[in-house]
């Protein structure tokens, strides 16, 4: 078998940072090739590279036998290039965005549309709304259908499923296997264990290092403490939780026009619980974690969060919550301590306190050294747990969580998860997005949000009791599925 893509000792640095070593790899034609790895591990920057974004320092990437360097026409021509983050443009239509990637490839849609039409036509009836307005799993069809309107031979893939639901997702990898078929070879990068496996060969690639190819299975076994760590010791079983409640919704609306995206929903959570609030992407959890968290005010219904009303008092819960999202809310550019100090004025909190807290928590986080460190030179774990910890500086009533793990390790995941054990354990009530079923197995209760309702809510055993299912992922599968509004 011959191969699309050859990487032979490449380097690549910014500064005084590596972003790559030495990467060498190649992918056979028609090949579905996993790239794995942290964040910061290098895998952009070799993206970048392979479609002419960037150039190599030392050694060379060809695809398709045209060099990165010399030949970036032939190579554009041949590849479609998928970015994390969906690549779109928010403001303009399905329709517009489509044809502004088919004209910058050279051709038109009617002419692509053959090489779409299995993908786009899925979303087609969507093609006046703007792309900001859809929902994770259209963006992601829309953000391949861009990717492949010019028929390329080669798709590169940087994470494209990163904080979609697992129904999108296996839908995306069916996608792929349609691709495959017609001999399109594919280099993709995945947090997903799952997704991992449907690869043919994965390359694992930590600090700008390739550290193994080979099989899935063989690579995820030989580096087991990164992608296959022991499993966390819950302490949700038998726990006691106290009797006042820190959230109560009753009832509650969020209508844009006649579209309800939270339509009459209705629960409670106790002081110190783990409460995971679970849905597919345009089910309604960021419209319903809005109103939560003040940011939106609800057509009808009632709410309050640590007391207060979620109607007329949104920013005092905005005082008394914490929120950590997906990307850790921290200012990459500021210090370790200019961040928790920066944060701890929003919060509200006096100079002399902050002055206190700060160093207490230093030494817990045993970050004492590194407190005028950039955040942005620190490793993704320690963001992670400063982005935590920072978010809780304040002692909340609740803090919320937008998928604070999505992209990450399993190892940096399960770490931390032990700090959302500890902060429940001090009597903080954590409510957390994820699209991780690992995750969901962990919290104390999970509701599932389906077509802006609670589909189902209870403990992990009893949700897979009820519904007579072995995991979190099938139960999740099971209600998703039976969704019957447009996701889009």
């Amino acid at each position: 078998m011959s191969n699309a893509i050859e990487v032979k000792g490449v380097c690549k640095s910014y500064g005084h940072v590596c972003a790559l070593e030495d990467v060498s790899f190649s992918v056979g034609k028609g090949e579905v090739f996993g790239l794995i790895g942290p964040d910061g591990a290098g895998k952009t920057t070799l993206y970048r590279i392979l479609c002419t974004l960037l150039l190599p320092e030392q050694g060379s990437a060809e695809v398709e036998g045209f060099d990165t360097v010399c030949q970036m026409h032939e190579i554009r021509r041949r590849v479609g290039y998928m970015p994390g983050r969906f690549s779109l443009y928010q403001d303009l239509t399905v329709e517009e965005n489509l044809q502004f990637f088919a004209t910058l490839f050279g051709t038109t849609v009617e002419e692509g549309y053959d090489s779409i039409r299995a993908i786009y036509s899925q979303i087609e009836r969507f093609r006046d709304r703007r792309a900001g307005a859809l929902s994770g799993g259209m963006k992601q069809k829309l953000a391949l259908s861009c990717a492949l309107v010019h028929n390329p031979s080669v798709l590169l893939l940087d994470e494209p499923t990163t904080g979609v639901d697992p129904v999108s997702r296996k839908e995306f990898w069916g996608m792929l296997g349609m691709l495959k078929e017609r001999g399109i070879t594919i280099l993709a990068s995945t947090p997903y264990l799952d997704e991992v496996r449907r690869c043919e060969r994965v390359a694992f690639l930590d600090q700008g290092h390739v550290r193994g190819i080979g099989a899935p299975d063989d690579i995820l076994c030989q580096f087991r403490d990164i992608f296959n760590p022991p499993p966390i010791s819950s302490p949700t079983v038998g726990k006691t939780l106290p009797a006042e409640n820190v959230i109560e919704v009753s009832h509650l609306v969020k209508a844009f026009g006649s579209f309800r995206a939270v339509d009459d929903i209705s629960f409670s959570i106790r002081r110190g619980e783990i409460f995971g609030f679970l849905g597919a992407n345009g089910a309604g959890k960021t419209t319903a974690m809005h109103m939560l968290t003040g940011l939106n005010q609800p057509t009808s219904g009632t709410g309050t969060v640590v007391g207060y009303d979620i109607r007329t008092q949104h920013e005092q819960i905005k005082k008394h919550i914490g929120y950590m999202s997906q990307k850790f809310s921290l200012y990459e550019d500021l210090t370790v301590a200019e961040n928790i100090r920066l944060f701890g004025g929003i919060y509200g909190m006096k100079d002399s306190e902050i002055a206190r807290k700060t160093d207490a928590l230093l030494q817990r986080l045993q970050f004492a050294g590194h407190k005028n460190d950039l955040v942005a030179s620190l490793p993704l774990g320690w963001k992670q747990k400063l982005a935590f910890s920072v978010s809780i500086f304040h002692d909340p009533g609740v803090v919320f969580l937008d998928e604070p793990t999505g992209g990450v390790d399993p190892a940096t995941r399960c770490q931390f998860w032990e700090l959302i054990y500890e902060a429940a354990a001090r009597g903080i009530t954590v409510f957390v997005t994820t699209h991780y079923m690992d995750e969901a197995e962990y919290c104390d209760r999970i509701s599932i949000m389906v077509d802006g309702k609670i589909s189902a809510i209870g403990t992990p055993d009893e949700l897979k009791g009820r519904f007579h299912q072995p995991d979190m992922d099938h139960v999740f599968t099971h209600l998703a599925r039976q969704a019957t509004r447009a996701s889009g």
